[in-house]
């Protein structure tokens, strides 16, 4: 608990930040795209017990439904907002180049980094319990971060060379158009996707998605996502995965200027789409744990 007390902040009352939030617009590379932060978020909330969907719908404000995807790429959208700027470092994890290992304490300095972030707003959530008189955390905030800051975690290209910001200064193209590295990772190859093989429609994108892990081919993986013995300590091990995967298929044959088409696309696109699954699920199973849920049986997405 003591590593991530640097990260604990007190919060203006929920629902304040919503002010003005539909006039925001996207800058730039962020984590996944919106496409893979909305699937994320719907991948996890189809898999929440009772009482977990009860305090989501609870802590969103009440003319979403409940709808915790509405808001996944929030972070996103007000990182560069005075308000916020703290939250910016809090994407990603720098690692030493080629080093394709992850040490919290010497990645994660002062707890400001992605995994360091999970474990913050995971522990302001905990006291969700304590009723909704404990206003020393903005619970609202809290959710809307670990949610989308699970997303970010599994995004391999997030736990990537310190000197190319995880592959953003990797200028290249993708088939042809300009783009960068990390953006590939990010969007390109989600967006190739949707076109080629989803008429560009997310819903049946996040049908085979979930298909693939109810029962498809990742269905006897499940068990080894969601194994976690201790909520604070997991997202090492995630970032783990994220810093092997950028080595082993994010940088992997990759040069500045090179064009990066279908031989890429084809092989890295099972390694995006499982990678959003795991987020998913995780995602879940932490909510579940939070709010009270941690026998919840593993169900068909609804």
């Amino acid at each position: 608990m003591d590593r991530i007390r640097g990260l604990l902040r007190l919060c203006a009352p929920a629902f304040v930040f919503f002010a003005g939030l539909a006039s925001i617009s996207l800058p730039g590379a962020l984590g996944w795209s919106k496409e893979g932060h909305i699937i994320t978020c719907r991948i996890a909330q189809n898999l929440l017990g009772p009482e977990a969907a009860h305090a989501v719908e609870n802590l969103l404000p009440h003319n979403l439904n409940g709808d915790l995807s509405a808001l996944c790429i929030w972070p996103d959208q007000i990182r560069h907002w005075y308000r916020y700027r703290w939250t910016s470092p809090l994407h990603f994890i720098d690692t030493p180049d080629r080093a394709c290992t992850f040490d919290y304490s010497r990645d994660c300095v002062k707890d400001a980094c992605v995994d360091g972030a999970i474990q913050n707003f995971t522990s302001q959530l905990l006291h969700y319990r304590d009723g909704t008189a404990d206003r020393r955390y903005n619970l609202t905030e809290a959710l809307l971060f670990l949610s989308h800051f699970m997303g970010d975690i599994h995004q391999p290209m997030h736990v990537g060379f310190t000197s190319d910001e995880g592959g953003n200064t990797v200028e290249l193209r993708w088939f042809r158009h300009k783009s960068n590295l990390h953006h590939v990772w990010d969007r390109e190859i989600i967006l190739t996707a949707l076109k080629d093989f989803y008429d560009n429609d997310m819903v049946l994108l996040q049908e085979a998605i979930e298909g693939n892990f109810t029962d498809g081919i990742w269905f006897d993986d499940v068990a080894s996502w969601k194994d976690c013995d201790d909520l604070l300590s997991c997202p090492d091990k995630y970032a783990t995965e994220s810093i092997n995967m950028a080595c082993k298929w994010g940088y992997k044959g990759v040069k500045e200027g090179v064009t990066l088409a279908d031989d890429y696309f084809d092989s890295r696109m099972p390694i995006v789409m499982k990678r959003i699954a795991q987020g998913g699920v995780r995602l879940a199973m932490f909510l579940n744990r939070i709010f009270g849920d941690p026998e919840e049986g593993f169900a068909s997405p609804t």
